[in-house]
């Protein structure tokens, strides 16, 4: 008997998913997804990894077809999808989803936004392809299983599929040239972790890329281009490729009954989320207080091995660099109570007292956590006092994960604090306002008008 075809599954999955299909709850979920990656766009306007890409995008000229953030000005819609996604993924604060360890909105909104203003879809339509974006993503990552993620950035490479599927559901693409779509996307899906090591600034342009690969695909399928409908599972395909134990039943487990996308979360600290449950453990060891670094004689923080695998070469030497710092992250929550954006700065950084205590800490592998990667994120702090006083702290679900979810309003704080610097408090408001209403909006090349610019 033949196996599924599952690039073919997801694509009549994602042709035929229509907004009625959408629980209220589901709804509510995606606008707030939306409204977050807006924040986390609109806070990276100024950084340089930013810039360069955008000065590029503005020098390739173009018809005005869709907003690049940053800048507020318009340009091709391709040129929108790399620029906002780069500008989505470089302060740390989009979202993540755990089980398939993927950052799914850096990746599927900008490719989404910018189609839906040249196409003047509605908020309804936007709504349906993130819900397609995301859970082809979603499904695709958890297909590829963990060991993708060892040398393999997901965001860029899974991230290329949800793109490339929620684009091809805002076209209304029928099955067969969704499928082509998705074919054309796992040709280009790429990004690896050798950045990190070298602190390069390949992270957002992974983010963009993504984006513009996955829009690009859909574009091309539209027009008659032909992609492998089987670039998934096929023996030369996107899995075989980059996974030793990749499960293609789990891409397709319940698909059409189950959304997998209603189990993401929103950042609510500034750094890796592979930090977050460690960062929540030593706040907790603390008491919820702050205490002084040369209060502090030593921390043992214990975290499933993936978390070193990824941030225990990792030494900063800059603010970004610091966001995958676990000693740096676990200093800002004793000694500040947080890890918010304002706190990652080279004067931060370089603080004597910080770096101090930053060789204090002491990071292990726990196999009883590592076991229960990656439905839990899991990590145990131990904190000893000069006093000699023993403090412990430990965090499963950090606030922001689906156990501990953000409301709609601690959303749109976070997006006021994200964008106090580039919008209004006026300006602001008024975004939050129309995507909260964003189903009853008739086109969306409306939605960003007056206020991003």
């Amino acid at each position: 008997m033949e196996s599924p075809n599952t690039t073919l599954e997801l694509a009549r999955f994602g042709a035929r998913l229509r907004f009625e299909d959408l629980s209220r709850d589901q709804v509510r979920k995606l606008k707030a997804f939306f409204l977050d990656w807006l924040g986390s766009a609109l806070a990276g306007v100024n950084e340089i990894p930013v810039r360069c890409i955008l000065d590029i995008a503005r020098s390739q000229g173009g018809t005005p077809e869709s907003t690049l953030i940053p800048g507020g000005s318009g340009g091709p819609c391709l040129m929108a999808a790399l620029v906002n996604g780069a500008s989505s993924h470089v302060v740390e604060m989009d979202d993540l989803h755990r089980e398939s360890i993927l950052h799914p909105a850096a990746a599927v909104m900008p490719a989404l936004l910018a189609l839906a203003e040249r196409e003047h879809a509605t908020g309804r339509a936007l709504i349906t392809s993130i819900a397609v974006g995301y859970e082809t993503a979603i499904r695709a990552a958890l297909g590829a299983g963990t060991d993708h993620y060892r040398l393999w950035h997901t965001t860029a490479t899974c991230g290329t599929f949800g793109a490339a599927a929620g684009a091809a559901s805002l076209l209304k693409l029928d099955p067969e040239r969704f499928a082509w779509a998705l074919g054309s996307a796992g040709t280009q899906a790429a990004g690896l972790w050798q950045f990190l090591a070298e602190g390069a600034m390949s992270k957002q342009l992974h983010a963009g890329k993504a984006a513009m690969n996955g829009l690009l695909s859909a574009l091309l399928a539209r027009g008659g281009f032909t992609g492998p409908v089987r670039i998934l599972e096929g023996e030369k395909g996107f899995f075989r490729a980059t996974s030793e134990n990749f499960d293609e039943a789990r891409c397709l487990q319940g698909l059409g009954e189950t959304f997998f996308f209603e189990r993401n979360s929103l950042k609510f600290h500034a750094s890796c989320g592979h930090t977050h449950s460690a960062i929540e453990a030593a706040v907790a060891a603390a008491g919820k207080k702050v205490i002084p670094p040369d209060e502090i004689r030593e921390v043992t923080v214990h975290v499933y091995q993936a978390a070193l695998d990824l941030l225990g070469d990792v030494t900063p030497e800059t603010p970004y660099e610091a966001k995958f710092s676990l000693p740096f992250c676990l200093a800002l929550a004793l000694t500040r109570g947080r890890a918010a954006p304002e706190d990652f700065t080279l004067d931060t950084l370089r603080d004597p007292a910080l770096r101090a205590l930053m060789d204090r800490v002491r990071v292990i592998s726990d196999p009883r956590l590592s076991s229960r990667y990656p439905r839990r994120w899991p990590a145990r702090v131990q904190v000893v006092t000069s006093r000699g006083q023993r403090l412990s702290g430990a965090a499963d679900y950090p606030k922001g994960d689906p156990e501990n979810p953000l409301t709609w309003e601690e959303v749109a704080d976070k997006f006021n604090g994200l964008t106090r610097n580039v919008l209004s408090g006026t300006g602001a408001q008024n975004l939050i306002d129309r995507i909260s209403r964003l189903e009853e909006l008739a086109d969306t090349a409306d939605l960003l008008a007056g206020i991003v610019r």
